[in-house]
């Protein structure tokens, strides 16, 4: 586990500096006076779409990498591993298929979304670069999992993504350059940096294409396209599933009212960095534990993982709840996105159950059971979908939040029941309780402080007072063991400086 905490802290410190990227990306966004609801809507759909298609053209391949990569290094000099050409060859065939077919079905696009989002029907074509580099990335991003490089592509998807779209948003401020121009490049986001990971693994020696049929690959072949079968099938479930919302609401409310959900969306989304972090970084090592059937050694991480992410997501959700309403007066972000607030706190409910549950899918994914994973998946999506049409033709964009949090706790369930009765693995104890009490009471106490002021600089000291709370509970209840673990490795660095400098003035 200290492998897996050393490279997510690592990662998570990159990532946030990338998330202070996009806060400012979303605030020239969505202040007044800058790009519109629509505009701002156009973009955050671009990356649900492009994500759609991203996962229809990999052709369930990515996840092949990281899953195989092991035995390929085990049994095969470097030179004979045949798994990277086989991965690129495929994704190539998916885009082609996939890029035809989005050109062929643009007139649905316009019936669908013609009459109440034709900003997006202008710009849908655009999505065909943009899903390329979405798709190249990914491939790429998936072989340095699998060589356990992860800080890198955390740093180019989430802070170098942001940082690029930020002087876009720039750009486009100070009227350097128009909207149009402005989507133009916003597609190029993705080959941008796919091409500085495509130089940076190039650079290890380890990226090397041989077109030869390998033994591992005559070896595994079959077992590797039926899994590559199902998967497939998971991973456009799990897409689908992730992005429905915002296009259901653009087809039948338009962009104004999906731009005040994905906005919503962002914010609660800043619970999941940690997670994802966590995600990339794990799926090699459990890969590599499922393998040497070191089950004890799952079940630590499986369990960890639970009550780390709960915590850290506790923390992310209890700040912003107290200070949602408040920021968006003071940073005069556009009057309409206020009516999002609500969904902010559905939203955040439904993360955090996603966090407390841990590391049930990778855990899952990697193993023999994977299978598991795309049925699960197709429960999810079967509640998903019509309930959130259902509610939102119910409820307005209110009632897709509430189609997420009644599919996402069945699947989490699902998940949390197969891997307890299957393994005995289940990631909960006294200890999570004590982490949602402790998380209830810091929110009130912070809340009933600082209820009357609502300056900016009260922003500030509601966050450190609500953190310093939570901080201090956790070391003093000791619910995880890696803070105490992080503690002990800083008293232990402070007693080696305070020792060099003891010997130099002595």
């Amino acid at each position: 586990m200290s492998g897996i905490r050393k490279q997510a802290i690592i990662s998570s410190i990159v990532i946030y500096i990338g998330v202070a990227f996009g806060v400012l990306n979303t605030y020239l966004f969505v202040t007044k006076g800058t790009f519109t609801q629509d505009q701002y809507a156009l973009t955050r759909l671009f990356n649900d779409v492009g994500q759609n298609f991203y996962t229809l053209a990999s052709l369930g391949i990515i996840p092949i990498v990281y899953k195989f990569y092991p035995y390929y290094k085990d049994n095969l000099e470097e030179k004979d591993i045949d798994l990277l050409s086989r991965a690129f060859v495929y994704a190539m065939v998916g885009f082609v298929i996939v890029a035809i077919g989005a050109y062929y079905f643009e007139p649905i696009v316009i019936r669908k979304f013609g009459k109440r989002s034709q900003l997006f029907v202008d710009y849908y074509l655009y999505i065909i670069p943009y899903f390329f580099g979405f798709l190249f990335f990914s491939l790429l991003e998936g072989y340095a999992w699998a060589l356990q490089k992860t800080i890198l592509p955390n740093f180019l998807k989430e802070t170098g993504m942001r940082v690029y779209v930020m002087l876009l948003a720039i750009l486009y401020f100070f009227k350097w350059i128009d909207f149009p121009r402005f989507m133009q490049l916003f597609s190029l986001a993705y080959i941008l940096i796919a091409l500085i990971l495509l130089i940076y693994l190039l650079r290890t020696g380890k990226f090397r294409f041989n077109f030869k049929t390998s033994r591992v690959t005559k070896k595994f072949k079959k077992k590797m396209l039926n899994m590559q079968v199902l998967i497939f099938g998971g991973i456009i479930i799990t897409s689908v599933g992730q992005t429905i919302d915002g296009l259901i609401i653009a087809s039948l409310n338009g962009l104004e009212d999906a731009a005040v959900y994905l906005l919503a969306l962002y914010t609660s989304s800043l619970m999941q960095i940690p997670i994802r972090s966590m995600q990339s970084i794990a799926t090699g090592v459990l890969v590599r534990l499922w393998k040497d059937k070191n089950i004890k050694e799952i079940k630590r991480i499986y369990y960890r993982s639970s009550i780390n992410l709960l915590l850290i997501s506790l923390i992310i959700f209890g700040n912003i709840w107290l200070n949602i309403a408040d920021g968006l007066e003071i940073f005069n972000v556009q009057e309409a996105y206020k009516a999002g607030i609500p969904l902010v706190l559905i939203f955040g409910i439904v993360r955090l159950i996603d966090a407390g549950t841990g590391l049930n899918a990778q855990v899952i994914g990697s193993s023999v059971y994977w299978r598991f994973e795309f049925f699960s998946g197709v429960v999810m999506l079967a509640l998903r979908i019509p309930l959130v049409y259902l509610f939102i033709k119910e409820n307005g964009i209110i009632g897709s939040v509430y189609g997420d949090l009644i599919s996402l706790s069945v699947y989490n369930f699902i998940r949390f029941e197969f891997l307890r009765r299957k393994f005995g693995m289940q990631p909960f104890s006294i200890k999570t309780l004590y982490a949602l009490f402790l998380g209830i009471s810091a929110y009130f106490i912070t809340y009933f402080l600082f209820q009357q002021y609502h300056e900016f600089v009260f922003l500030i000291l509601r966050s450190i007072v609500f953190s310093g709370i939570m901080v201090a509970g956790i070391l003093l209840l000791k619910l995880t063991p890696d803070a105490m673990q992080l503690i002990g490795n800083a008293r232990k660095r402070f007693n080696i400086l305070k020792q060099y400098f003891t010997n130099i003035f002595h």
